[in-house]
């Protein structure tokens, strides 16, 4: 414990947001980054909490890869990833290049705004397009370099189309396991996957992965409406406690 990065009630916070981040993405196939990025960011700041989710999801979720991959439509996915392949790099490069500060209202800006969408109720309605899917691919990986969060415009683009629940879970899984692999990549060659950030992956992993088992389990048992109101929540309340204004008043 005394090699430890982070103060022991700081650790505590992580492995909360962890397992909160977990459950969602294990339930849902994304939504994890929502929740602990603005939260982990308050604790050891962006340049670790991102590359940190990144190492703790691409890790503990392995195993949902193989049978999304089975399920999911590959040529939509596949169009998707192109974009992120385009996106990500930028991200990555936001990230490693802009101030704390700076990333952490950003991050919080843009929680809000994705969570307002998902909110909304509003899908892409029209038939998917290549052009469109490669488009909306390069914003999510924008989004996925600098904060892992590009799972709503993915969302929003693929909810509007006439496939199952379980195909559209599957999409998503399989879709965040590519552009993990290329944010993986660019943080790497960056210098952002550190000796802290693998130790406290080492400590959140259990927990987190825990929060995904359960999620998995809730899934298709639970009232989907009910589920995602409390996601929703959870959501917002990250994005309100992790607002660095509250730094003083709450950490």
């Amino acid at each position: 414990m005394l090699s430890l990065p982070v103060d022991i009630p700081s650790l505590v916070f992580l492995l909360f947001s962890a397992a909160a981040a977990g459950l969602a993405r294990g339930f849902s196939g994304f939504g994890s980054a929502l929740i602990f990025v603005p939260l982990a960011s308050t604790a050891v700041g962006p340049l670790v909490a991102v590359p940190l989710l990144l190492v703790v999801d691409g890790i503990t979720t392995l195993g949902l890869v193989a049978p999304a991959a089975r399920l999911a439509n590959r040529t939509d996915v596949a169009r998707m990833a192109l974009g992120a392949l385009m996106g990500v790099p930028t991200g990555v490069w936001l990230l490693s290049r802009l101030d704390p500060l700076i990333i952490r209202w950003s991050i919080v800006a843009i929680v809000i705004l994705l969570l307002a969408l998902l909110m909304s109720g509003w899908r892409y309605r029209n038939q998917p397009k290549p052009p469109v899917t490669i488009a909306v691919g390069a914003v999510s990986g924008l989004l996925t370099g600098i904060a892992q969060i590009g799972g709503p415009p993915v969302i929003a683009y693929w909810l509007g189309g006439a496939v199952s629940a379980i195909v559209m879970r599957a999409n998503f899984i399989l879709y965040f396991a590519i552009s993990t692999v290329l944010s993986a990549v660019g943080y790497v060659w960056s210098g952002l996957v550190t000796a802290e950030v693998l130790i406290l992956a080492a400590c959140m992993a259990p927990l987190y992965a825990i929060g995904v088992w359960l999620g998995s389990r809730m899934f298709g048992m639970a009232s989907e409406l009910t589920f995602r109101r409390i996601c929703y929540a959870m959501i917002a309340a990250a994005a309100v406690f992790s607002m660095p204004i509250l730094d003083g008043l709450l950490r």
